[in-house]
């Protein structure tokens, strides 16, 4: 049995690999939001931005094993199993931090990404079941209408001053000289929703990355006291 302090350190690492499972929880739900968002925008968006929010469901998903590590070796006061809880604990330290790294790295590239993939999808529009589908649910979700606005359609596709129906709240067909169509551009709305959740991707994985080091330092200090009692007995 640990004695003194350590025991202290026995019950805040169980009471940690609690929180620890409720971090789990938060990083999955936030991967997989942000995974939603993305996946309705594949034509615009590069594949490069879809490795963080898989990396943090995969770690989410992970955590709960971890936990579960952490908490019979502190229950059991279990040396092997304690030593295994943080070295999971590590491992996902550098996932998580490489994850929200990759989130806040990204944000400069996301400006010129949307500008080209929004430019020459349009072209596109009608003819391509997929790049429709993506050019009506960003309109319609960011009630937006063309790259920067509803006259770049005149020199793609609607050259007689018609414009996709999503550009549209209440009117089909829709019509430039109806002034009921969206008047903001995508490009900004859609540049700010992607910049919006790579810092979330990154504050979310980095903040419970070093959240994860104190459990790292409690861990190894129970291991330690365990070792010492063994080697007494």
């Amino acid at each position: 049995m640990v004695s003194g302090g350590m025991t202290c350190v026995k019950y805040v690492l169980f009471v940690f690999n609690l929180i620890f499972a409720v971090s789990g929880i938060a990083i999955l739900v936030t991967g997989a939001i942000v995974q939603n968002f993305y996946s309705n925008y594949t034509d615009f968006i590069h594949g490069k931005f879809f490795v963080g929010p898989v990396l943090l469901i995969v770690v989410g998903v992970v955590v709960f094993v971890v936990a579960f590590f952490g908490c019979c070796g502190a229950v059991k006061e279990n040396h092997c199993m304690i030593m295994t809880f943080a070295g999971f604990l590590l491992v996902l330290f550098g996932l998580e931090l490489a994850g929200g790294i990759t989130g806040y790295v990204l944000q400069d590239d996301v400006e010129s990404m949307l500008q080209t993939a929004l430019n020459k999808s349009m072209s596109k529009y009608s003819y391509n079941k997929e790049v429709t589908k993506s050019w009506d649910i960003m309109q319609h979700d960011l009630t937006c209408c063309g790259t920067n606005g509803a006259e770049d359609w005149f020199n793609v596709y609607y050259k007689n001053h018609t414009l996709p129906d999503t550009c549209c709240p209440n009117a089909s067909p829709c019509e430039y000289s109806n002034k009921d169509h969206y008047v903001d551009g995508c490009l900004s709305l859609l540049e700010d929703k992607v910049k919006h959740y790579a810092l979330l991707l990154g504050g979310v994985g980095i903040g419970v990355a070093f959240i994860q080091l104190i459990g790292v330092i409690f861990a190894c200090c129970l291991a330690k006291s365990i070792r010492k009692e063994y080697e007494t007995v």
